[in-house]
């Protein structure tokens, strides 16, 4: 699996360097995104150029990364659901072809593209590339992908054809005409809603500050389970993570609490050194970091 962009950091050219956004993404691969979200065959992916000094498009990228953790917080519950719930789930990033560019000609230094098949483990965020790049050559649709969170420009996912962040294309859609934004939505099939008030999470979960409604549900269950089989509350998994570190990445303060009450060690390690409590804080759970630290979390 290969990191990208190769190098990082800015453009020498800043005033010059353009970099372009990919929307929609061309679904010519495989994935759950392809299967359950079908566009016309014919549509392209529509290219948005842009400078890198744009600071409304700055600002997007920022506040994209900012609130992170509530589009972590639904795949991570989207993945327990027995019915799906999300028509799809995406991060967009910067691509390079880093220090194998080829010489300066006209065309854009930087392809930003969305990626599906998300994951997460605190720091990097993975999953494969949608697109098909314009001009690049070291990556292609298809390819497993690594960016560092501080890195991602944008995220979105869907439920029931409501869109939720999508922070830079709500920019760019704001600066489209009334027909522009119509036939750009209807391309996608989803409703985006004002281009000027992005929704973090659906209604029923406002203030996005409240607990998810899947947590305090699934509480109850999990307070059986472990009285039931003791034993799954330290069980590890892939990269030795537990249920507490996964529920403390997720913010779910109802179920970390059930797992500090049954025992749970709040300074169990990952095979990478992670506590709980560093991967609650990475994202910014203050409650769950709360509850881990009075628990004994160094």
């Amino acid at each position: 699996m290969a990191l990208w962009p190769p190098i990082l950091g800015e453009p020498d050219n800043q005033e010059e360097s353009l970099s372009i956004l990919l929307w929609p993404p061309s679904l010519t691969g495989k994935g759950e995104m392809r299967k359950r979200f079908a566009m016309n065959e014919s549509q392209p992916s529509q290219v948005f150029f842009f400078d890198n000094n744009d600071s409304e498009m700055q600002r997007a990228n920022e506040q994209a990364r900012a609130n992170f953790r509530y589009f972590w917080r639904e795949l991570a519950w989207e993945r327990r659901r027995i019915v799906p719930a999300l028509d799809l789930a995406c991060v967009k990033a910067p691509f390079s072809d880093g220090e194998r560019a080829a010489p300066a000609s006209g065309k854009a230094e930087v392809e930003e593209m969305w990626i599906s098949e998300i994951d997460f483990d605190g720091e990097i965020v993975s999953g494969v590339l949608l697109n098909s790049p314009n001009w690049l050559k070291t990556v292609k649709a298809g390819d497993s992908v690594q960016i560092p969170l501080a890195q991602i420009s944008d995220w979105m996912y869907a439920i029931q054809g409501n869109v939720y962040g999508a922070y830079t294309v709500n920019l760019i859609r704001s600066r489209m005409t009334p027909p522009e934004r119509r036939e750009h939505d209807r391309a996608w099939g989803l409703k985006f809603g004002d281009p000027s008030s992005i929704r973090v999470v659906p209604a029923e979960q406002m203030p996005e500050t409240l607990e998810h409604p899947m947590s305090e549900a699934m509480a109850p269950p999990l307070k059986d389970q472990l009285a039931q089989n003791p034993a799954m509350r330290d069980s590890k998994g892939e990269g030795g993570w537990t249920l507490l570190h996964s529920q403390a990445l997720a913010g779910s303060a109802a179920t970390v609490r059930v797992l500090l009450e049954s025992g749970a060690d709040p300074n169990a390690l990952t095979d990478r050194g992670w506590k709980p409590v560093q991967l609650a804080e990475a994202l910014g759970w203050d409650k769950v970091a709360a509850l881990l630290k009075n628990a004994g979390a160094a």
